[in-house]
């Protein structure tokens, strides 16, 4: 009996406490997770109009789709004009940092385009580019 108990004292003496290791893993993720940039895609596949000058923006974290039919999607969901401001001060407001970037598809009217150039610098924000691609 007495040999048991000093075998099953030398199992639990050479075991190995996973706590500290699994504490620094979750602070670890979480950190990585609160400090990662993640990109939002606007929602529609845009043909957008070829420019000779056109330059890559970095910091453009608030994206405004503009379809060929007119319609205005901002962070996968179709948005009526009159709420373009309110959802750019939102997304402004979550990343001040950030830029607008305006994806008129070749076929969109300039009509809708100011009008959400309008909201977005109505909303405090004057950095607003037009997206195209180098011919």
């Amino acid at each position: 009996m007495k040999q048991h108990f000093q075998n099953m004292m030398d199992d639990e003496e050479a075991a190995i406490d996973m706590t500290p290791m699994l504490d620094v893993v979750f602070i670890m993720l979480i950190f990585f997770i609160v400090t990662a940039s993640f990109v939002k895609e606007a929602g529609i596949d845009v043909n957008r109009p070829e420019a000779a000058t056109a330059v890559k923006k970095d910091r453009a974290n608030i994206l405004v789709a503009i379809s060929d039919k007119g319609d205005i999607w901002i962070n996968k969901r179709k948005v009526d004009v009159r709420a373009v401001q309110a959802n750019i001060e939102r997304l402004y407001a979550e990343n001040p940092q950030g830029t607008v970037v305006i994806q008129a598809d070749k076929k969109a009217t300039t009509d809708v385009l100011i009008k959400v150039m309008d909201a977005s610098r109505a909303a405090g924000i004057l950095d607003v580019s037009i997206a195209a691609q180098e011919p």
